[in-house]
Formats: C-alpha cells, structure tokens, sequence
C-alpha cells in the first residue's frame, strides 16, 4: 500500500499518445477546407438575417433604415409661428384608458390643454413638443416631418 501511494498518477487518454499529434499534407489541407467552409456558411448566414430585417423594416412602412446623416433642412426646427400655430385642445379622459405625454412621460389630466400635431394627431403638452419643435421638425413619437403641413392659425381656449 505504501508503495502505490509514492508513485505519481499518470493519465491515460486511451489509445491517443498526444506526441504522435501531426497534421500533414492531406489532413491540414482539409482542416483549412473545412474551417473555410464554416466560415463562408456563417457569413451567408449574418447576411441573410440583416437582408431578411432590412426587407421587413421596408414592408413594415417604416421603410428602411437610413444610412445617411440628415440634412441640414430637416434636421433643423420649426419657426416659431409654425409653433404657435399648432392646435391646441382640451384633453378628455376616454375607455381606452390613461393616456401620456411621451415627452415628459406623464399623464394627461381631465381638461389639461395638449397640442395636436396635424397629419398623426399625436398629442404632447404644449410646454414639452415646444421645446422640442424648437430644435427638431419630426413627431416626436412616430417621426413624421411637420415641414409638409400647413400649420393653421391656433384657436385661443378660453
């Protein structure tokens, strides 16, 4: 028993001797074939998921992504009297249950004056799509260009 415990543990793989491990000629061409292969197929594959997300962003109506900067024109804000000339209305509660400024994140409050954007009829707090129209000329919520609108004069609330 004691003799067993001063010999050192040798591991054994099985029938594989890990000094005898070469490639050569045939098997390293065919490892390099193989590995080309796989990375050939997982490239098709990424190209394939992005053509496959670009389509469906194009037929979802959002159309695709853009790729470029905007312009100087769209990116900039609207005047003020386009501002200003927003309707403004006076919010009522309905069925379909509370509804938010996605600006600021809160709730509109029974009878709280909110200013509709012509075209989607999104509605924000005058304070919150102000400032934001100050510095952008998109809906805030569903990107669509206020340039094309004919802003009427607003009706004053009494």
């Amino acid at each position: 028993m004691a003799s067993q415990d001063s010999q050192p543990f040798h591991w054994h793989y099985g029938e594989l001797n890990d000094k005898n491990f070469q490639l050569h000629g045939r098997g390293l061409l065919l490892l390099i074939i193989l590995f080309s292969i796989c990375l050939v197929f997982t490239l098709i594959c990424l190209y394939a998921k992005w053509m496959c997300r670009y389509r469906q962003l194009a037929e979802s109506g959002t159309g695709p992504p853009q790729l470029h900067l905007p312009s100087r024109a769209q990116s900039a804000g609207l005047d003020p009297l386009a501002i200003n000339g927003l309707p403004i209305h006076l919010h009522h509660s309905s069925a379909a249950g509370e509804v938010q400024c996605c600006i600021c994140l809160s709730s509109f409050q029974e009878g709280e004056k909110v200013k509709v954007l012509p075209d989607c009829n999104h509605s924000f707090h005058p304070e919150c799509v102000d400032m934001w129209l100050s510095n952008r000329s998109s809906c805030p919520l569903c990107r669509a260009s206020l340039h094309t609108c004919k802003v009427e004069p607003a009706h004053e609330l009494v």
